[in-house]
């Protein structure tokens, strides 16, 4: 019988092969842990890049949607109305189910650790939604919608709207309200007051509905070129130069609607059309 070797210490000495069968069993217990590891980390980013499309795939169904109510909305010829019944049996239809996309993209986007990672994900259907919500509010009472009622209409607040989301979609808003007065002003309507029809003298105004769209675009746009945002912003600084400069250029082309219809109307004979086909070629 072999005797055990032990050192001068008193501790067993093992042999190669024991040392090798050791070290083996020790370099598989690791490498175990570092797959485990690193298979965690793979499902992980899995589970993200999922997630990421999913939510990209329900911002472009919002978007859609949305454009599908603007579109509608741009049927209209009022202001500061209620909506004729087959243009809102639309809207609603389109609303609810932009509601629904948005309860599905609810668990993903309301998480702690989701709420801002995939805000750009989620961010250009949720920024067309208050582009169309706000052109349908601003049709009906001529006034800008908040961000508070739209919060409001986006599942009881459950929703995150930020103030970036909210100013991208106004500042898109604008875009609609200068197709709507274009085709306004080519109505060419021009008041006169009884005055001025017994004198045969005229002082040229646009109808109030007219006048006031013109109005209201000028009052966003100095609003607008008043705001002021730091860089830390990130992304929406980048964003908000060419928002602005869009939104200048549609303010302006209303402008130069508004005067062919006063200037230029004024020395034309009685049911004269201004000519703003140039306007429309550039909206188009």
């Amino acid at each position: 019988m072999a005797g055990t070797k032990r050192s001068w210490e008193g501790t067993l000495l093992r042999d190669k092969d024991t040392q090798a069968d050791t070290a083996d069993v020790t370099m598989s217990d690791q490498s175990s842990q570092i797959l485990s590891i690193f298979g965690t980390f793979r499902d992980e980013l899995d589970e993200h890049h999922d997630r990421r499309e999913r939510l990209t795939k329900i911002s472009r169904d919002i978007t859609a949607l949305s454009k599908k109510i603007i579109f509608s909305l741009q049927r209209v010829r009022t202001l500061n109305a209620p909506l004729p019944p087959n243009i809102t049996k639309e809207t609603t239809s389109r609303f609810a189910q932009i509601t629904e996309l948005f309860k599905t993209a609810l668990p993903d986007i309301t998480a702690p650790l989701h709420k801002h990672r995939y805000a750009r994900q989620i961010s250009p259907g949720l920024q067309e939604f208050i582009e169309a919500l706000s052109f349908h509010h601003y049709l009906e009472t001529q006034t800008l919608i908040t961000i508070d009622e739209v919060r409001a209409r986006l599942l009881d607040g459950a929703v995150p709207v930020s103030e970036e989301d909210y100013l991208m979609g106004v500042f898109d808003l604008t875009g609609e309200m200068m197709r709507f007065a274009i085709t306004s002003l080519s109505s060419g309507v021009i008041e006169r007051s009884e005055a001025e029809a017994e004198s045969n003298i005229m002082y040229p105004r646009l109808a109030a509905p007219q006048a006031g769209i013109v109005f209201d675009l000028r009052e966003v746009r100095s609003l607008a070129e008043a705001l002021s945002v730091p860089r830390k912003h990130g992304w929406m600084f980048r964003d908000l130069h060419k928002k602005v400069e869009v939104m200048q250029a549609s303010v302006e082309k209303v402008e130069r609607a508004a005067y062919g219809v006063l200037v230029r109307g004024s020395e034309r004979p009685a049911g004269w059309m201004p000519d703003l086909s140039a306007e429309q070629v550039e909206v188009a």
